[in-house]
């Protein structure tokens, strides 16, 4: 059955998410042959519609006005501008910041339901089956919606996108973003970030614990990771005793990654940070203190992958 799926585009300093182009992957599989349009905001947006188009987009409509930096109120009546226009039976956007605080908005406006945190789409007999993880990663859910328009929010880094078709065009369509009723505006972005790789979107990620034992004992996972073009991460452990900023953190109460490798120095393995991790491809562990086989025997058996 032909679905016609919108995919809401992030763009992040100035370049298209990676989960974008995921989400893009997954709206070709779920619409079997229907239309798949994107939507992107913002006054620098038109600049990618090619990439859109490439990666799968028949139809993209460009957003103008006051939309950045990004603010939930206006962006969520652009949101529900562009659901106007389009009618689309399935809608996706990526598991991000943003994301969760754009996608719960736009689902309660439309009257409709949300499954987050997305890693994996199918059709079964005709119905869209979403996987997601619960139980802080120890079990898979399946979903599917019974009725009304489809919403999902996937998570970066697990469905592979498509290969480029350089030769493909989309259709463009501005809209004007009708900004009315604001009650906030911004007045400056301070942002706290680890700097280097995108934690949520990186393919190596090189994390420290309590064990590496200073500030200082980051310096060699931060050269690591320069070489090997990853991202640093961090337990909550290491944050809180202020080895690394709280933007590093990685585990239940901090970012969920997803790379091909993951190498874990001087971490215990305890279940909360594991709940972030542990969808790793191949995870190399290094501690040579008595928590490396609490990590190696706790919860590794339950990774993709275990070394």
């Amino acid at each position: 059955m032909a679905r016609n799926v919108l995919v809401f585009a992030e763009i992040r300093d100035g370049h298209m998410r990676n989960v974008t182009l995921e989400a893009l992957a997954a709206a070709r599989k779920i619409g079997e042959g229907g239309e798949v349009a994107a939507a992107v905001f913002g006054a620098k947006a038109a600049g990618h519609l090619d990439v859109l188009a490439r990666r799968g987009a028949d139809r993209v409509y460009v957003v103008d006005g006051d939309l950045e930096p990004y603010r939930t109120e206006s962006c969520t009546q652009a949101a529900c501008r562009v659901v106007e226009l389009a009618s689309p039976d399935v809608m996706l956007m990526g598991h991000t910041g943003i994301g969760k605080d754009l996608a719960p908005r736009l689902a309660a406006r439309l009257d409709i339901g949300l499954v987050s945190d997305v890693t994996d789409v199918a059709v079964e007999g005709g119905e869209v089956i979403f996987s997601r993880p619960i139980y802080a990663g120890k079990a898979l859910q399946k979903r599917k919606f019974a009725e009304g328009p489809i919403f999902a929010t996937i998570r970066p880094n697990n469905i592979p996108m498509n290969e480029p078709d350089p030769a493909k065009k989309a259709e463009r369509i501005d809209v004007s973003a009708d900004n009315k009723e604001l009650g906030t505006v911004v007045k400056e972005v301070v942002r706290k970030t680890a700097g280097g790789v995108d934690l949520s979107e990186a393919r190596i990620v090189v994390s420290g614990g309590r064990g590496v034992r200073s500030a200082e004992g980051f310096k060699p996972l931060r050269e690591l990771a320069e070489v090997l073009g990853a991202a640093v991460g961090a337990s909550r452990g290491a944050c809180d005793a202020g080895y690394c900023d709280y933007a590093m953190q990685i585990g239940q109460t901090g970012k969920v990654v997803t790379p091909d490798l993951y190498i874990a120095c001087g971490i215990s393995g305890a279940i909360q940070h594991v709940a972030g991790m542990s969808n790793s491809e191949v995870i190399v562990a290094i501690n040579k203190g008595p928590g490396g086989a609490d990590f190696q025997h706790r919860r590794l058996r339950d990774c993709r992958r275990p070394v």
